[in-house]
């Protein structure tokens, strides 16, 4: 009995772990062109896909900058599939957005 009811915790946990979350790579600090993947205006959160299929994952904080045409423009501005340039910050496993410029 013992036995089955940790099988099904274990399967819960795999399965809520994966539901959860999108595969996201970390890169080095810098600036990388790609295409909004996802917006979560929610969380102030966008998912970047890069030319060579890198996942960014970025939570804008309070220091983001966010442009258009060299514009200032509220994060509501941002849509999947549109071209960005980031500029993140590598902390640890995290990457913070320094800038994010909307292309088009």
């Amino acid at each position: 009995m013992k036995n089955k009811i940790f099988k099904t915790l274990a399967f819960s946990a795999i399965m809520l772990f994966f539901a959860c979350g999108e595969s996201t790579d970390v890169v080095e600090s810098g600036t990388y062109e790609g295409t909004v993947k996802e917006v979560e205006a929610e969380k102030t959160e966008i998912y970047v896909e890069t030319a060579d299929n890198k996942t960014l994952e970025l939570y804008f904080t309070e220091k983001t900058e966010l442009t258009r045409d060299g514009n200032n423009v509220e994060f509501s501005a941002l849509q999947e599939g549109q071209k960005v340039e980031v500029e993140v910050e590598k902390k640890g496993k995290r990457l913070d957005p320094i800038s994010v410029k909307i292309l088009e």
